[in-house]
């Protein structure tokens, strides 16, 4: 179930957001980048239908998915 970013809390979002990057250890290449430039860059995803947050009904978990990693199902 794809959940809008929008029907979110700012902090709920930021939480999200920031359990994700956490969580996914993204490397960014030679360039480091602070936690909250990470977390922005993946809000801008979500704001630009980038990437989803996405509710597994069967996990009960949230994650952040790419639009091309994204499956309807």
């Amino acid at each position: 179930m794809i959940i809008d970013y929008q029907q979110l809390s700012a902090d709920t979002l930021y939480s999200i957001i920031e359990s994700f990057v956490l969580r996914e250890g993204t490397d960014y290449g030679e360039v480091e980048y602070s936690l909250e430039e990470k977390v922005a860059h993946v809000k801008m995803q979500l704001i630009n239908a980038e990437a989803f947050i996405e509710y597994s009904e069967e996990h009960e978990t949230v994650t952040i998915v790419s639009r091309d990693g994204f499956t309807k199902g």
